[in-house]
């Protein structure tokens, strides 16, 4: 029964069915929205995928298939990717390609300086390189991989990253939702119905005034008139 009851949420006199929480938050993060459907609630659901999605591919459109991409190594570490990833599987394959250029990119050590990192050079990506990491040693002192794909977008390529970061953090929002249910403000619920309650209050019963008209007091919508006492 207290299951039951944690699964139940009331907003605005509405009672919502989560149904199981960790599931329908694991499916929002899978796929913008996803968590929704799978909780009946089609009309947010399909909003988020849309406003989500959209944000996510135009973003990806602009910068190039290159703006996501999963990567720690010293001189590239891409952080933006902790955010992109929000949007869920679409972003999974930056990581494979990162597995698949790491196991091509060899260190080298060298006596008093920081590791040195280069890929080899038959290295070819998959998919056309798209999310693949660039090709090591990534330096900003010289050009490399990174500054190519800038070259060929110019600001698309940092608007596209942006993008694609904000695309990820909304679904965090999402996700939150999924598993919460929608925001309740206590109170919000009642104050309609409190309003009415002091408005029947204060109107009470139906109270006519009295004038004097011609040395006569007569009440409005009253049939009878009232007569001044003869001295």
């Amino acid at each position: 029964m207290a299951e039951t009851d944690l699964r139940i949420v009331e907003a605005d006199g509405i009672k919502i069915d989560l149904k199981n929480r960790y599931l329908a938050a694991v499916l929002a993060w899978a796929f913008p929205g996803l968590g929704h459907f799978y909780q009946q609630r089609y009309a947010k659901g399909t909003l988020y995928a849309v406003c989500i999605m959209t944000t996510y591919i135009l973003g990806f459109a602009v910068g190039g298939a290159h703006v996501v991409y999963a990567s720690m190594t010293p001189g590239d570490r891409r952080w933006h990717y902790a955010c992109q990833l929000g949007v869920g599987v679409v972003t999974l394959p930056a990581l494979w390609q990162t597995m698949r250029l790491n196991q091509a990119t060899e260190r080298i050590s060298r006596p008093g300086q920081p590791p040195f990192f280069r890929t080899r050079r038959d290295f070819v990506p998959a998919m056309g390189g798209w999310m693949s990491p660039p090709r090591r040693p990534v330096s900003e002192q010289s050009a490399d991989e990174v500054a190519a794909w800038y070259a060929r977008k110019g600001a698309g390529y940092e608007m596209g990253t942006w993008y694609t970061m904000i695309a990820g953090l909304l679904n965090i929002l999402v996700i939150y939702d999924a598993m919460s249910g929608p925001l309740i403000v206590p109170g919000a619920g009642r104050r309609k119905e409190e309003d009415q309650d002091d408005t029947q209050d204060a109107s009470g019963p139906e109270v006519r005034t009295a004038k004097t008209v011609d040395g006569k007091v007569t009440a409005d919508s009253n049939v009878e008139s009232i007569r001044e006492p003869k001295s």
